[in-house]
């Protein structure tokens, strides 16, 4: 039986209007990776703080293992100043005795390519999270906690993550937005939603299609709810019988529908990304020839040339320090190299997203950020309000004289978003737009570069994102050499020479398990050989849509049942048990489908 780590019970934890967590519950598990999702804002973070105490909950009760032991990796880590890696590593393994944590620092030091000696308070934003993520490892806690651990790491630090992670001996809590990441280390999936806590077994793939379904249901149960409600005001507002003693019941529980339905909290609708697109470029976008650039005695770029048409979707990939974003500066003429030659095209629009926000101004407010002198933004044909246009970014008007240095690491992404998407625009470039968006923003920003008609430059290190939008990559390749492939990031590790991940590649459009087992269709029959159907047949033909109603019903009952915290007491096993089931129905309702078709083919005009 699996041991309880840490139990949430009925834990309210409120700072504004709608509480972060409307008493929830969770238990987390030994031996259990969990993925932690939700929007931004929910309160992902603040529920690990919870988990680590730094915060305490307005109500209810938090309860953990004796003797747990818990780390925790945050978002930007606060490293102490003038000490070097390996003292701040190492720590008083003096006084606790712990002789095998030298080995231990050691071994991480070399993995993550770290120098020892140098100091804290002179590291990267890159290097300080590494740094951090080797302390939590060599510590050696029970549970470990890591609020976007992906955050400024490459694409080696990223598999070096997911490996250490999945050989982890304790349990894991991680928030990232990076998709591939949780589907290669988690093995459930929390959701925060509205204050409540969901959970489903399985990596983030297996939670897309059971949370799919969940939705749906949700969504049934409130339109009943609200159809019965609506016919009990009918009643009441007759006047006659509400007044009767008999019927004082009833009116209590309409008083305590309309109750439930005021505090019903619905889902937030989506981003609604629109770009404002300027004129056509003209067809060659930029062009390089024999681009050489050093730094200090570090040779950045090596005699690259290329040709940038109209329309590309270019992804800008290499280890942290290799230099993207300085090929990408140079590239659009802000840096000049130290020889060859940049031609840019005619007609040229360009919108930059840098990485570090740095182009915002702190104490303007969100509506000067997007429109300064005027309350209007043009978007193609459709001109907006720009308190209407916040909205579409989830910014409600309310907040719309508020200062920008008031806002949140997701807000402040979504804020220069929406400014560069409302300027007329052919050339979007964005450098690691991925980083404190929610998954679901991402996947909306996704389709919108993947519609827009100009050209796209973008430095990213999130490999479902990259290969989702991109066309084409320009990888470092070490000592300043660039290539160019065809495809995503999926495509250079097919193509690029000697790839150093062994690991086998993910699938980019996994296919549902049900798929694999289910029954191959039967042949049709070809038309000129069709019959009438038998009497049996034609009653068979008749009962299928019932059949298949009634196993997508139960399909429906089953997701219900997999987002019931309760579910997950005792562990998985009752979870696993209804996945199979789900997976059974599946089976089933394709071979009814393939059988529907084969009897209409029979049947005939």
């Amino acid at each position: 039986m699996s041991i309880h780590l840490v139990t949430l019970n009925r834990v309210l934890l409120a700072f504004g209007h709608h509480p972060l967590l409307d008493h929830a519950d969770l238990i987390i598990h030994d031996n259990e990776r969990c993925g932690l999702i939700g929007r931004n804002g929910t309160g992902k973070s603040s529920l690990l703080k919870l988990i680590d105490q730094r915060l305490q909950p307005d109500e209810g009760e938090i309860m953990f293992k004796s003797g747990l032991r818990v780390a925790t990796v945050e978002q930007e880590p606060d490293l102490p100043t003038d000490t070097t890696i390996y003292d701040y590593l190492c720590g008083d393994y003096a006084e606790t005795e712990d002789w095998q944590r030298v080995g231990r620092v050691g071994a991480l030091i070399d993995q993550l390519g770290l120098e020892a000696d140098a100091l804290t308070n002179a590291l990267s934003g890159g290097t300080r999270k590494r740094v951090a993520l080797a302390k939590a490892m060599a510590d050696e806690p029970d549970l470990l906690l890591l609020d976007e651990p992906t955050n400024h790491l490459d694409f080696d630090g990223i598999l070096w993550l997911e490996q250490q992670l999945k050989q982890f001996k304790g349990s894991i809590v991680v928030i990232t937005h990076d998709r591939a990441f949780l589907d290669s280390v988690a093995t459930r999936i929390i959701e925060l939603d509205r204050g409540q806590i969901f959970s489903f077994p399985g990596n983030f793939t297996r939670w897309q299609e059971r949370k799919a379904e969940w939705l749906e249901a949700e969504a049934q149960q409130n339109a009943k709810f609200d159809k019965f409600l609506a016919q009990e005001e009918v009643w009441i507002r007759t006047g006659v019988q509400a007044r009767r003693t008999r019927d004082e019941g009833r009116v209590r529980r309409l008083e305590s529908l309309r109750r439930a339905r005021a505090e019903r909290r619905e889902r937030s609708g989506n981003v609604n990304f629109a770009i404002a697109e300027g004129r056509k470029s003209g067809k060659i976008v930029i062009e390089a020839e024999n681009i050489v650039h050093r730094f200090d005695d570090r040779t950045l770029i090596e005699d690259f040339s290329t040709i940038i048409m109209r329309g590309d979707r270019i992804g800008f990939i290499g280890p942290n320090g290799a230099g993207k974003t300085t090929l990408l500066r140079i590239l659009l003429g802000l840096l000049e190299p130290t020889s060859g030659t940049i031609k840019h095209g005619t007609q040229l629009n360009i919108g930059y997203f840098d990485q570090m926000r740095a182009n915002l101004d702190e104490d303007a407010t969100l509506a000067q950020t997007i429109s300064p002198g005027t309350e209007w933004v043009e978007i193609g044909d459709q001109r907006k309000h720009v308190m209407s246009y916040l909205e579409d970014f989830l910014f409600p008007a309310a907040r719309a004289n508020s200062p920008v240095k008031t806002l949140s690491g997701g807000e402040r992404a979504r804020l220069a978003l929406a400014r560069m998407f409302a300027q007329p625009t052919n050339v979007l470039v964005l450098d690691e737009p991925t980083n404190d968006l929610d998954i679901e923003t991402l996947e909306l920003l996704e389709g919108l570069l993947t519609e827009y008609t100009g050209t796209v430059m973008l430095v990213s290190h999130d490999r479902a994102f990259l290969n989702n939008v991109v066309t084409q990559v320009i990888a470092a390749e070490g000592d300043g050499v660039w290539g160019e492939y065809v495809g995503g990031y999926d495509d250079w590790l097919e193509q690029r020479p000697e790839p150093v991940d062994p690991k086998p590649k993910a699938s980019k459009t996994p296919a549902k398990s049900a798929a694999k087992t289910a029954p191959a269709p039967a042949p049709a029959p070809s038309r000129s050989n069709k019959s009438r159907l038998a009497s049996w047949e034609e009653k068979e033909l008749a009962e299928i849509p019932e059949k298949i109603a009634a196993i997508e019903q139960e399909q429906v009952q089953l997701a219900e049942q997999l987002a019931d915290p309760d579910l997950y007491v005792d562990g998985n096993e009752k979870a696993e048990g209804i996945n199979q089931k789900l997976a059974d129905l599946e089976e089933k309702l394709l071979a009814l489908f393939d059988r529907w078709e084969t009897l209409e083919d029979k049947k005939g005009d």
